[in-house]
């Protein structure tokens, strides 16, 4: 099977041959530029338990390509964390930042553990041992960490204090903190309510009404999608996570589940709601994956009935079901569109760091809002002209500014 980064690699060289980059910049190797990340830092980390025993972890972050800006990218717990994953998630964040033209590069880090193994002592020592042993590789000007999958705001909080240990004046060294020490206002929903504005623009282009919405994932980003669907009064019908899924085709009750997964730990027996094997392929109009990458494949996606996907993670359509919802009339907002609303507040939270002013929220979500429908009508209009897929539109687009960016900056 070929690997995340690989897959990544593979369409942006073909995308690559599609702009021909090579015959418009002869000799200047773009597509060799992006192959091999500018920087790759991997090392142990020797966590002591609460109960006096050590457990060795592996940790990685890697620093993409900063040719638009400093690099950026978030900071993922999960026991499937591996080097070539967080390769693949750092080619992808160059690119989805050159895609809503924020000054950003791209960037990821990861530490192979499951969180929810750790004490809350564990994982504040793990954090901040991690952030310790890059505090000369990340910084406010040069690679600024975010959340991911098994990170939040305590976590970035965690960051930043373990930062400015050595660097005192440091507040935009990390986004998605803790709104009291320089979060930005709608930063936790950002993803979630990124995804629904691109579904939304997704489904005006295709002319859909009333239409119904399936989800699988129910962490910060599913869940937020959830809730500002529900606020529309767009019909959820399907939700899972890692435990189990439901389905009402009435639409389910997301404020209700919401509390039912806080309080049970899950959404699986939700009162009133179908258990269901699997939400990618309930009955559904719109099916938002906003889990773990991989998930949609050869295998599933003829049995995927939903007419059009929005990517809330990233990568969750491998290559081959890519190829078969493309032939089948399935519409596909990829990841780096759909999800890019995190890194756009991101950018803001930055920026009002670096500023000392901050917005308040309803400013934060319009100018995000903006910024996506912008990249989307960008992404559209190119896909419409050329006859491209959204996902072959949007990589166009972002190689064609990163490779700009690289032209004029020189090789050296």
């Amino acid at each position: 099977m070929t690997s995340p980064f690989d897959q990544g690699l593979a369409l942006v060289r073909a995308t690559a041959d599609l702009l021909a980059l090579d015959r418009r910049h002869p000799g200047q190797r773009l597509v060799e530029r992006l192959a091999i990340p500018d920087k790759v830092v991997s090392f142990r980390a020797s966590l002591q338990r609460d109960d006096g025993s050590v457990s060795v972890l592996l940790c990685h972050r890697v620093q993409h390509c900063d040719t638009l800006g400093p690099y950026k990218g978030g900071i993922r717990l999960h026991p499937s964390v591996d080097l070539d994953e967080v390769k693949a998630l750092a080619l992808a964040m160059t690119l989805k930042t050159a895609l809503v033209e924020i000054p950003f590069g791209g960037a990821k880090g990861g530490i192979a553990v499951d969180p929810a193994s750790l004490s809350r002592a564990e994982l504040e020592r793990l954090v901040r041992k991690y952030t310790s042993r890059l505090v000369n590789d990340i910084g406010p000007n040069s690679d600024i960490p975010a959340p991911d999958m098994g990170t939040g705001a305590r976590e970035m909080a965690w960051i930043y204090d373990e930062y400015r240990k050595y660097n005192p004046v440091a507040r935009a060294v990390v986004t998605g903190k803790p709104v009291g020490i320089g979060g930005s206002l709608g930063r936790t929903e950002a993803t979630g309510r990124g995804v629904v504005c691109a579904l939304l623009a997704a489904a005006r282009r295709r002319g859909l009404s009333g239409y119904t919405v399936a989800i699988q994932g129910f962490g910060n980003v599913g869940a937020h999608a959830a809730l500002d669907l529900a606020a529309r009064g767009i019909r959820v019908v399907a939700v899972g996570d890692v435990a189990g899924a439901v389905h009402d085709p009435r639409g389910l009750d997301i404020p209700a589940l919401v509390r039912h997964r806080d309080s049970t730990g899950a959404v699986a027996g939700f009162p009133g709601a179908e258990a269901i094997a699997d939400p990618l392929t309930a009955p559904c109009d719109v099916l938002l994956p906003c889990a773990l990458g991989g998930v949609i494949t050869a295998a599933n996606a003829e049995a995927i009935r939903a007419s059009l996907v929005v990517e809330g993670a990233n990568g969750p359509t491998t290559a081959e079901a890519d190829a078969v919802l493309e032939r089948r009339g399935v519409t596909v907002v990829p990841d780096i569109l759909a999800n890019a609303g995190g890194v756009v507040v991101s950018y803001f939270e930055w920026v009002q760091n670096r500023e000392g002013f901050y917005w308040e929220e309803d400013e934060v979500n319009a100018r995000m809002v903006r910024k996506l429908d912008k990249a989307f009508v960008q992404v559209a209009g190119m896909a419409e002209a050329r006859g491209l897929s959204l996902r072959r539109a949007a990589y166009c687009l972002a190689l064609e500014r990163i490779s700009q960016g690289m032209v004029a900056r020189g090789a050296q």
